[in-house]
C-alpha cells in the first residue's frame, strides 16, 4: 500500500484564506457548488486552481472534482452553462463555460495503470482523499470543499508549497510508475514555479528516467513547451539533464557538455547555451517566445559533431550552424512540433552565426539585404538571438560585438528607408517577364524571376527600363530568344 507523504488532515483556518479570496472574484464557483449541493452531491475546487490561488494567482479556469458521475455532471450543468463539452467524458471530465469562466468538472478518480500502456484504466472513486492521492504532486493534491469552504490537505501540500518543494502524495516510484510523464511534469513545475524537487523525488527521477520513453511524443512535447515557457526554464532544463530525462527528450542538450581538457581550453557549450537562453529571455518584449527560447537553447547543438582541435590546441566548430540546423529540425519533428515552429527554430539556428562575418562593417549593402531577406519574418528574433549569443567575459570584446550589431541594425534601418526590405522582390513580376520575353507560363518564367531577384539583392531597386534591359541581357546570355527557347529545367513559378 503506498505511503502518503503526510497523514490526512483538513483545515478551516487562515490556511485557505487565499483560496476564499479568489472565490470572491469568481462567484461562478459558489453558484455551481450550490447547484451540486441541491442535487445531493459534493463539489471541490481542486488541484492547480487551489495551488495557484495560494500562490496569489488568479485564473479564469477552475478545476473541480465531485462524487457525481459524468452523466449527472452533464445534467447539472446543462441549462446553467453557456457552453458544455464532453470530449473528456471517457475520463470522467465535463467542461463548461459560465460568464467567461471555464470550469472542468471531473468525477472522483481511482485510476489503475498496468505499467505498460500509456493511458490509465479509468475507475471512479468515492472520496476526495482517494482522488487526491492519485495526483502527481502534493502541491496539486489540495482541495476546497464548496460551498462550505473547508480546506482539504490530506498529503501536506500546503507545507510543501510553503517550502517550495515538489513531493509526491505516495512514494514517487509508484506515482511515476503510474504515469511516467509525471517525471517531465516535475521539471515543468520547477520551471513554472521555481520549486526544488524533494530528494526522494530526484532519486526516483534518476532511476526511472528511461520510462519516459513509453510516453507519446505529443504528450512529451506539450510538457516540454510548458517548461520552456515557464519563468525559470534554465532550472527545468538543468533538472532534466542532471536526472537523465533530457537523454530521452532532448539528448542533444546534455551532449553539449564538452569535456574541458588541459590542451583544449574552451567554454562549456552546455553552460553557454543556457546563458544564451536566459539572455534571450531578457530581450523578450511580447511575453514568452517559444521559438526564440528553443533556438537559444539549441543554437549550438551542432558543436559536438563538428568539434576539432586545430594545430596549437585551438578548438574549432566549422559549419556547426549547418549541422545544428539539421539536428534541430530532426529533433523537433520527432517531438511532433508544428511545422512552422520546426522551420523557424531551425532557420534561426542556421543563421545565428552569419553576423560574425560582418567584422567592422565590411559587408556590402547587398550582404545586408541578403541577411534581412534570409531572416524574413524572423529578423527581430534573430537580432535578439545574435545579441544574446555574446557571452564572453571580456567586457571590451562584448562591447565591441554589441557596437558592431548596433551598426548593422542602423544600416538595415537606413536601407529599409530607401527600399522595401521586408519584401524584397524582383522589379518585374511574372506577367511582365512573359510579355517581354514572349514566353508562356512555366519553369522558364521562374528562372527569369529568380535571376531578377538576385539582381535586386545585389544592386538594389532598378527602374523599369533598367529591369527590362537586365532581363533582355540575361535572356540573350541564356540563349532565350523571342520564342522563349531555353532549357526549362527548374521547378517553381513566381507570383504574378
Amino acid at each position: 500500500m503506498p505511503v502518503p507523504a503526510q497523514a490526512p488532515s483538513t483545515s478551516t483556518g487562515a490556511d485557505h484564506t487565499a483560496v476564499v479570496e479568489m472565490l470572491r472574484y469568481s462567484p461562478v464557483a459558489d453558484d455551481l457548488a450550490e447547484r451540486f449541493a441541491a442535487a445531493g452531491h459534493r463539489l471541490y475546487l481542486v488541484g492547480g486552481s487551489v495551488r495557484d490561488a495560494l500562490l496569489g494567482r488568479l485564473s479564469p479556469d477552475l478545476d473541480f472534482t465531485t462524487d457525481a458521475r459524468p452523466e449527472q455532471i452533464q445534467a447539472l450543468v446543462s441549462g446553467w452553462a453557456e457552453a458544455v463539452w464532453d470530449t473528456g467524458i471517457a475520463f470522467g471530465t465535463v467542461g463548461a463555460v459560465r460568464r467567461g469562466v471555464t470550469c472542468e468538472i471531473t468525477t472522483f478518480r481511482a485510476d489503475a495503470y498496468d505499467g505498460v500502456s500509456r493511458n490509465p484504466v479509468v475507475a471512479f472513486g468515492d472520496s476526495v482523499e482517494g482522488d487526491l492521492v492519485r495526483r502527481d504532486f502534493t502541491a496539486n493534491a489540495m482541495a476546497l470543499s464548496l460551498p462550505d469552504r473547508t480546506f482539504v490537505d490530506p498529503y501536506g501540500g500546503l507545507a510543501a508549497l510553503a517550502r517550495g518543494v515538489l513531493d509526491t502524495p505516495t512514494d514517487p516510484e509508484t506515482s511515476f510508475g503510474d504515469d511516467p510523464l509525471r517525471l517531465l511534469r516535475g521539471a515543468r513545475f520547477v520551471s513554472q514555479l521555481g520549486f526544488e524537487v524533494a530528494p526522494r523525488v530526484r532519486t526516483a527521477m534518476e532511476a526511472m528516467a528511461p520510462q519516459l520513453g513509453r510516453i507519446t511524443a505529443e504528450r512529451v512535447q506539450a510538457e516540454l513547451s510548458k517548461l520552456m515557457l515557464g519563468a525559470h526554464p534554465r532550472r527545468g532544463i538543468e533538472l532534466m539533464v542532471d536526472t537523465g530525462l533530457a537523454d530521452v527528450v532532448l539528448p542533444e542538450v546534455p551532449a553539449m557538455r564538452l569535456e574541458i581538457d588541459e590542451h583544449a581550453q574552451h567554454k562549456d557549450v552546455y553552460e553557454h547555451s543556457l546563458t544564451v537562453m536566459e539572455q534571450a529571455i531578457g530581450r523578450e518584449t511580447d511575453g514568452p517566445d517559444l521559438v526564440l527560447r528553443l533556438a537559444a537553447l539549441l543554437h549550438d547543438i551542432g558543436k559536438p559533431a563538428t568539434r576539432k582541435v586545430e594545430p596549437g590546441t585551438r578548438v574549432s566548430f566549422h559549419h556547426h550552424e549547418v549541422v545544428g540546423a539539421k539536428m534541430t529540425r530532426k529533433r523537433l519533428r520527432e517531438l511532433r512540433y508544428p511545422k512552422q515552429v520546426v522551420e523557424d527554430v531551425a532557420q534561426l539556428v542556421f543563421l545565428h552565426l552569419r553576423f560574425h562575418g560582418y567584422g567592422k562593417g565590411e559587408w556590402t549593402d547587398s550582404a545586408v539585404r541578403r541577411y534581412v531577406t534570409d531572416a524574413g519574418p524572423l529578423l527581430e528574433r534573430l537580432h535578439k538571438l545574435v545579441r544574446s549569443d555574446s557571452t564572453t567575459r571580456n567586457k571590451r570584446r562584448a562591447a565591441a560585438l554589441q557596437r558592431s550589431y548596433d551598426d548593422l541594425e542602423e544600416r538595415i534601418a537606413r536601407i529599409a528607408e530607401e527600399e522595401d526590405l521586408a519584401r524584397v522582390r524582383p522589379d518585374l513580376d511574372g506577367n511582365a517577364i512573359m510579355e517581354l520575353l514572349g514566353i508562356p507560363p512555366g519553369p522558364l518564367v521562374g528562372r527569369a524571376w529568380r535571376h531578377l531577384k538576385e539582381v535586386r539583392l545585389e544592386r538594389g531597386p532598378l527602374d523599369d527600363d533598367e529591369a527590362r534591359a537586365e532581363l533582355l541581357r540575361w535572356a540573350a546570355h541564356e540563349g532565350i530568344g523571342a520564342e522563349g527557347i531555353g532549357a526549362p529545367d527548374d521547378e517553381g513559378e513566381p507570383e504574378s
